[in-house]
C-alpha cells in the first residue's frame, strides 16, 4: 500500500454533520447494469455499506436475505419511516431453501428513508428512494465470505488427495489469455494452459488469503464460483474457460481473463517462474 502522510490527507470537515454525511456519501452501493440478472440487482454483501432501493408506487420491491437466513430478535425489521411506506415480510421455500422475503412499496413518488434488517447472520442497512414510475423489482446479495470459506475448505480437502510434483509440460503451455479491467494490487500478471489446467499468475509476495474468488463467465454471462489451488504464487484451475473474473473488495473490484486463442509458443524462458512454482517441492 502506498504510505500516505498526514499533511498530505484532506482535512476533516470542522461540522460533525458534514463528517456524518461524507461517510454515508461514502458507504452508499448504487444498483449497476452489470449486477443485474433479469430484474434482480445482486449486490455484494459488505457490512455497514448503505445499500439504494428505488421503489415506485403500486408496485412491490422484493428484498431476499440468503437463503437459510432468519430474522431475530424483537423489532428485527425496522423502517424509519412507517406511515407512508408499506413493509412487510413473507417467506419462500422449505427446509434448506426456505428464504426471507423484504417486501416495501411507497405510497408517495417523493419519499425516501431508511431500512435496517437484523438476521441471525448479518445487519442489512437500505436507503429505499421512491421513483414516479422506476423500480427495482427484486434486490439480493452473494456473500464473498460465506463463499471463500466454504471454497477454501474444499481446497484444502482436494489438495490433499492430489499427487505432488505432476509434471507440466513446456510444449504444451498455451500463452493465450489477455488480462483486463481494474487494476488492483493483486491484479495477475498473466495466464495460460497445458490444454488441460489454467495456470493464473499473481505479484509474487501475494498470501493467500489475499487471493481473489475466481468466478467462470457462462454462456448467458453469468459467473459459477470455481475450485482452484495455490501454488505459491498460481492460481491452479483444473479447468478450461472461455472467460472468467476475479472479483474482490467492498467495492467489488474486477479483473477479467479471456481466452484469445493465440497460437502456442516456446515457453524454455518460462521454465523458473512457471514450471518451478508449480511443483511444491521446489519452493522447499
Amino acid at each position: 500500500l502506498m504510505r500516505v502522510d498526514a499533511d498530505d490527507r484532506e482535512p476533516e470537515p470542522a461540522e460533525p454533520t458534514a463528517r456524518v454525511d461524507q461517510a454515508n456519501a461514502a458507504a452508499r452501493i448504487e444498483p449497476v447494469r452489470d449486477g443485474f440478472i433479469n430484474a434482480v440487482q445482486l449486490y455484494p454483501y459488505s457490512a455497514g455499506a448503505l445499500y439504494q432501493v428505488y421503489t415506485s408506487p403500486g408496485q412491490v420491491t422484493d428484498i431476499a436475505l440468503q437463503p437459510g437466513e432468519s430474522l431475530v430478535g424483537s423489532g428485527p425489521i425496522a423502517a424509519g419511516d412507517t406511515a407512508r411506506w408499506i413493509v412487510g415480510d413473507t417467506e419462500s421455500g422449505t427446509g434448506e431453501t426456505r428464504r426471507i422475503h423484504i417486501l416495501v412499496k411507497p405510497t408517495r413518488p417523493d419519499l425516501t428513508t431508511n431500512l435496517v434488517i437484523n438476521t441471525d447472520r448479518r445487519t442489512y442497512h437500505l436507503e429505499l428512494r421512491a421513483t414516479p414510475s422506476a423500480y427495482m423489482a427484486s434486490v439480493s446479495w452473494t456473500y464473498a465470505e460465506d463463499a471463500l470459506i466454504a471454497l477454501r475448505r474444499r481446497n484444502a480437502e482436494a489438495e490433499a488427495a492430489l499427487p505432488i510434483g505432476r509434471e507440466v509440460a513446456l510444449e504444451d503451455l498455451r500463452f493465450r489469455y489477455r488480462i483486463e479491467g481494474d487494476r488492483p494490487p493483486w491484479r495477475p500478471v498473466r495466464a495460460f494452459d497445458d490444454g488441460r489446467q489454467v495456470f493464473i499468475e499473481f505479484p509474487r509476495g501475494i498470501g493467500q488469503g489475499e487471493m481473489p474468488p475466481l468466478f467462470v463467465i457462462g454462456p448467458e454471462g453469468d459467473g459459477q464460483l470455481v475450485n482452484y489451488r495455490i501454488r505459491r504464487n498460481y492460481m491452479v484451475v483444473d479447468r478450461l474457460f472461455a472467460a472468467a473474473e476475479l472479483r474482490l473488495g467492498d467495492r467489488q473490484r474486477v479483473v477479467r481473463i479471456v481466452r484469445t486463442d493465440g497460437t502456442r509458443q516456446n515457453a524454455r524462458q518460462e521454465r523458473e517462474t512457471t514450471v518451478s512454482a508449480l511443483r511444491p517441492e521446489a519452493g522447499r
